[in-house]
């Protein structure tokens, strides 16, 4: 019994890791997507159809007695998010994978707590009060987090060596790689603001999408909502760049696994599972493993994909990591002081509701008695 507690307690640890490692592989199976000479629109494209195709049913079977009314309202949120949340941000961070490297893409990412935070302070969503310990912390995390990005950018040092397998994944017939300039300085900027840009488009599309929840609380349709308006946004897009037919075929090669495994296991089922877990352990204990894709990363990165490692983006991607932590650690505390507040307040509600009656009943009994000595007082005076 002992044993089975404690599998049952370690199964959402167990599943985010598998979730990191899962994400961590798409980014590398774009890599080698993007060196086969697929187009970075349609490899964006065809993930969302993929991701479409798996997760309609799922959102059909699993909420038709649950699913609320559509209304026009749901419907331009949807694509909103489709837009910002999908389509924007995807195309920008296969740009940024070109221009620079996996493990570069994924150290970025972990931007993402401070962006959103800066976002919802300038939208008046977050306040910032220096006064308490929780304000310090965004705030000291976010600047950490920003100057970990910097350093990652523009600091090299000597590079690190690590052990690589030695295996020739781009050896394909073609020969065509996407950016041939991509290790200039120059294009690694460039790469750096296409990842920033982002990760700010995404944040914003957590703003938005937790909106777009309250009047809309069926997550897996309102995934699937998205995943179709990203799909239609990305075909349309892609179209629009690439009109050969020919670059749009998929055989039984690196970019049909790479499309199929990034729209079914990355975009369908490791949402579902991650929805799971923010039911079971909340989203901050989601966030807490954010880091572990980049270390997946870095390694495969090193290893398998020959890219080379340097000191600055150890360095960077450590103060990154750092500032992640802390701005969760101050949102943490927020949350449980709101927590604490609200218990608070709802013992509060809870002793007037019980304290009114008796005031009620005692007011009550006075008035039956000043009734009953008026009408022992009119019935003396008859």
């Amino acid at each position: 019994m002992e044993k089975w507690n404690v599998v049952h307690a370690l199964k959402p640890v167990l599943l985010m890791v598998l979730v990191q490692v899962a994400n961590a592989w798409v980014n590398v199976l774009y890599k080698l997507a993007l060196n086969d000479g697929m187009n970075l629109s349609i490899i964006v494209a065809y993930r969302y159809v993929f991701a479409t195709a798996f997760i309609s049913p799922l959102a059909f079977l699993i909420e038709r007695k649950t699913r609320k009314k559509m209304t026009w309202t749901i419907l331009f949120q949807a694509f909103v998010c489709g837009l910002i949340g999908g389509a924007l941000p995807q195309n920008l961070n296969m740009e940024a994978i070109a221009l620079t490297s996996v493990t570069f893409t994924t150290a970025i990412s972990n931007l993402i707590p401070a962006l959103t935070f800066i976002i919802s302070l300038s939208f008046g969503l977050e306040r910032l009060n220096l006064r308490t310990g929780a304000g310090k912390a965004k705030i000291i995390g976010t600047i950490t987090g920003i100057s970990g990005a910097m350093i990652l950018t523009f600091v090299k040092g000597p590079e690190v060596q690590m052990l690589s397998f030695h295996i020739n994944l781009f050896n394909h017939p073609n020969g065509n790689v996407v950016h041939p300039h991509a290790t200039s300085g120059v294009m690694t900027i460039f790469g750096a603001l296409a990842s920033v840009a982002s990760n700010v488009s995404y944040a914003l599309w957590l703003i938005i999408q937790a909106k777009m929840s309250e009047r809309y609380p069926c997550p897996y349709s309102s995934t699937a909502l998205m995943s179709l308006m990203g799909a239609l946004l990305s075909v349309s897009y892609a179209f629009c760049v690439e009109r050969d037919l020919n670059e749009w075929r998929l055989g039984w090669n690196i970019r049909l696994f790479t499309v199929a495994y990034a729209g079914i296991v990355v975009s369908g089922v490791m949402v579902a599972v991650i929805s799971w877990c923010v039911r079971a352990r909340g989203p901050l204990f989601v966030s807490i493993f954010s880091p572990l894709m980049l270390v997946v990363v870095a390694f495969a990165g090193s290893t398998i994909l020959d890219e080379k490692l340097y000191l600055g983006s150890i360095i960077g991607s450590v103060m990154i990591i750092c500032g992640l932590y802390v701005v969760l650690w101050g949102k943490s505390k927020e949350m449980m002081k709101k927590a604490v507040s609200s218990e608070s307040t709802h013992k509060l509600d809870t002793v007037e509701i019980m304290v009114k009656p008796a005031v009620e009943k005692k007011s009550n009994n006075s008035n039956s008695q000043a009734n009953e000595v008026i009408a022992v007082g009119v019935n003396g005076e008859k």
